[in-house]
């Protein structure tokens, strides 16, 4: 008998085993699963708020229901008393070195931390795409859009824009062209800078024509590009509708709607996004004003009764209002303004829940991303956000942000890892390469395969500027500048040499003394040098012979209103510039060949 006494105790023990086995291997697979429990869930589907518990797999919404059971070995968050929201959206920001804040980590966190988890961002040039992506997937930051712009000569966006940032158009050819050459930076979506009327401060000198805009929509949509405009007068609404424009992206401001205009928007299956914030006359902070304290102060007033009614007009009659805010514009920080944006729709007549859907479904439907991410549903992305509120009740308690989930990674609140890939404010420099550009390649671009741009002054009379490579004889060839000066006081002329793709990662010079080139021209200029916190420069001249310069990085100093602030250290530069200015309507010529640091 002692041996069948043996084989029962080890059978006992071995179920003992497995068991435990079992146990092990379902908490080692769960270990990355995240538990939602006990939330009341705002889904973005237009169901009431409901308790439910929500479970997390690989980064989407693998369960959703009020009988949903943590698996084992999950991460819990305690959720009871709390809503559940999908993560808000922001489809009009500016991720700008003038914004608040100004720095691409501290923008991300602002909007990490206020639950805004997919944002479009306006200001990028097309060039920067690639390595901005590179640098945001270091970062915890939000899902970035980015947005290929297009304008009419001097029209706003190319009034201060090189061509390669913003690309000028004003014929059906043209802007077809322009997308087309768009498409290989992959970009998100096209924004298209329509409207010339200038908020009643200047005369309409530039909004683009019907046709043309009628062309760029249709070819952005051949490529799978949904199109937004920058229209704020009911005139260029039309058009946007006619045109059948994806999503006006500002207020309508110049008058109140009629129903001819509503139609002819909502016919061309046109969205908006107010930007309410931005316009709003006295921000969230600032003293009261007397609307009668002066005339400007006055229309500004008035302009923003006319935002709030128009969209509350185009949201009854059907019109989908999704979110936006202009972030990154005086008086418009980052984050906080995506949450004021839902508070102002609700001031316009929309209801909190309304609003609440503006930011989350609606947002996501009219960027072409409901499928992905909006609504808290099986197979969603978990881009979620926690609230101590009832935002559907009482809209301002969208600012009661308690924890953050991007791709179900708890970003930001309680439990969250520090953010501190978040901390610095500018990418990680490289060491810089001594050769700048020779002018030999035969695609255009610089010795360190970046895109040179022209850089003439800004305004509606811009400088009118060409460079080119040409020939050198038996030196190979040299970048040729000439440029008519606008009628303004300082105008001026240059043209730009990034470090790096885009002028986006910095690189570190302290192995170099300075900059050498030959040039040739017919007066003065200067040298610029940008870095990381501004702009230094120097002078220099040349006449008819070509002569070699050596500057030293010494001779540099703070230039004009982008000049650096600090000390020179050589160890974050991101752009070389050769700079001129001239009188008014007089002419400029330079000829600049081999560029090197020494």
């Amino acid at each position: 008998m002692k041996p069948v006494r043996t084989t029962l105790l080890g059978a006992t023990a071995l179920a003992a085993i497995l068991g435990a086995t079992a146990f092990g291997i379902a908490q080692a697979a769960n270990q990355d699963v995240v538990a939602i429990m006990g939330a009341t869930v705002f889904d973005g589907t237009g169901a009431a708020p409901h308790p439910a518990n929500v479970i997390i797999r690989d980064g989407r919404i693998a369960e959703v229901g009020p009988n949903v059971k943590a698996p084992r070995g999950a991460k819990v968050i305690d959720a009871k008393g709390e809503a559940l929201l999908p993560g808000f959206f922001d489809l009009h920001t500016h991720w700008t070195p003038g914004g608040v804040p100004a720095t691409t980590p501290q923008i991300a966190t602002a909007y990490v931390s206020t639950g805004v988890t997919t944002v479009s961002d306006f200001n990028a040039a097309p060039e920067s795409f690639a390595p901005r992506r590179q640098w945001l997937s270091t970062l915890v930051a939000p899902h970035v859009n980015f947005a290929a712009r297009m304008s009419t000569p001097g029209g706003h966006g190319a009034d201060w824009a090189d061509t390669a940032t913003t690309k000028w158009v004003n014929t059906p050819e043209a802007a077809r062209a322009a997308v087309k050459a768009l498409v290989p930076y992959k970009p998100d979506l096209i924004k298209a800078f329509t409207d010339g009327w200038r908020y009643g401060v200047a005369p309409d000198n530039t909004s683009m024509d019907e046709w043309t805009l009628t062309a760029l929509v249709d070819e952005a949509h051949k490529n799978d590009l949904k199109v937004f405009t920058h229209t704020v007068s009911v005139d260029r609404g039309e058009v946007a509708g006619r045109a059948k424009v994806d999503v006006i992206t500002h207020s309508l401001q110049d008058r109140r709607l009629d129903a001819e205009a509503i139609d002819i928007i909502k016919a061309g299956g046109t969205s908006d996004t107010p930007t309410l914030a931005v316009y709003e006359p006295v921000k969230p902070g600032q003293p009261a004003r007397d609307p009668d304290e002066s005339p400007n102060v006055k229309q500004s007033f008035k302009k923003f009764d006319n935002a709030l009614h128009n969209a509350k007009a185009l949201h009854d009659a059907g019109v989908t209002i999704a979110l936006g805010t202009d972030a990154g514009m005086p008086g418009t920080p980052h984050g906080v303004s995506t949450l004021h944006e839902m508070e102002l729709m609700v001031r316009a007549g929309l209801t909190p829940t309304e609003a609440l859907m503006a930011g989350t479904a609606f947002s996501a439907k009219v960027i072409n991303l409901l499928s992905d991410r909006g609504t808290i549903e099986k197979g969603k992305r978990a881009d979620l956000v926690l609230i101590k509120g009832e935002p559907w009740k009482t809209i301002s308690d969208v600012r009661k942000t308690d924890r953050v989930l991007i791709d179900g990674k708890l970003v930001f609140g309680p439990g969250a890892p520090p953010l501190t890939a978040n901390q610095a404010t500018a990418m990680p420099s490289v060491p810089a390469k001594a050769a700048i550009d020779d002018f030999e390649r035969a695609d255009g671009r610089s010795s360190l395969d970046t895109l040179r741009t022209d850089d003439p002054d800004g305004g509606l009379d811009r400088t009118v500027e060409i460079s080119q490579v040409i020939a050198r004889g038996d030196q190979g060839h040299a970048l040729s500048v000439n440029a008519r000066m606008s009628m303004k006081p300082r105008p001026y002329a240059g043209v730009i040499i990034p470090l790096t793709r885009g002028s986006i990662q910095p690189v570190d010079a302290r192995a170099f003394k300075g900059v050498r080139f030959e040039v040739r021209g017919d007066g003065d200029y200067s040298l610029g040098v940008s870095t990381s916190g501004g702009r230094w420069s120097a002078p220099f001249a040349a006449g008819s012979a070509w002569t070699t310069i050596e500057i030293p990085f010494s001779a540099l100093k703070p230039a004009g209103e982008r000049g650096a602030k600090g000390e020179w250290t050589a160890s974050d530069l991101t752009e070389v510039e050769f700079m001129g200015g001239r009188k008014g309507g007089e002419k400029l010529w330079m000829e600049v060949d081999n560029v090197v640091f020494f």
